[in-house]
């Protein structure tokens, strides 16, 4: 066997073996970072996020130890099960919850589109009851009243970010129904 045909065998057995050790090291810390970040959330919003049983329980507990170097071990114990986890759907509802996303600063922007067309116009209630039949649009009115009454008394805007709010929540109630609807149609077609 000549020379050049042993170093062509050797090219063939020299096969990718996956991640080096010190890249499964750094993307074991960025799952245990991301579970650190979950664990900084309220627990009425984690309920609210697409998280695992499993990961969910480990989250809690967390909430529950006093302890520093518990806490340590139970993030890393948080870490472990999301190795075997698809962490692109976590991230992208931590990135929604800081405002991050861009399809959650676009949302926002369009609220905030509105929340200004209704102050100048009181004409926009009619959209928003099409858009939101169970929309409080007495409520909506009193709050645009107030909303210009602080803007022209140079008073804290607390209408006006109220009706931020309850244009947020019209929304995410709209949403959420929404995809509890695609959840029971999915179960009608696949008996």
């Amino acid at each position: 066997m000549s020379g050049y045909q042993q170093e062509e065998s050797d090219e063939e057995q020299s096969v990718y073996d996956g991640p080096s050790k010190s890249q499964r090291k750094r993307d074991m810390t960025a799952l245990q970072n991301l579970g650190k970040e979950l664990t900084e959330l309220p627990t009425a919003r984690l309920k609210k996020m697409p998280i695992p049983g499993e990961l969910l329980e480990a989250i809690l507990e967390w909430h529950r130890i006093p302890k520093h170097e518990a806490q340590r071990r139970q993030l890393q114990y948080i870490g472990r099960i999301m190795r075997g986890l698809d962490p692109a759907p976590l991230k992208e509802a931590l990135d929604a919850i800081k405002g991050v996303s861009a399809a959650e600063k676009a949302r926002m922007d369009r609220l905030e589109r509105l929340r200004v067309r209704l102050l100048e116009n009181e004409q926009v209630l009619s959209e928003i009851a099409e858009a939101h039949p169970g929309a409080d649009l007495q409520h909506l009115r009193q709050l645009r009243r107030n909303a210009l009454k602080e803007a022209e008394l140079q008073k804290p805007p607390r209408a006006f970010r109220e009706i931020f709010r309850v244009l947020r929540d019209l929304q995410e109630s709209e949403i959420s129904e929404q995809e509890s609807g695609l959840g029971d149609q999915e179960s009608e077609d696949n008996p």
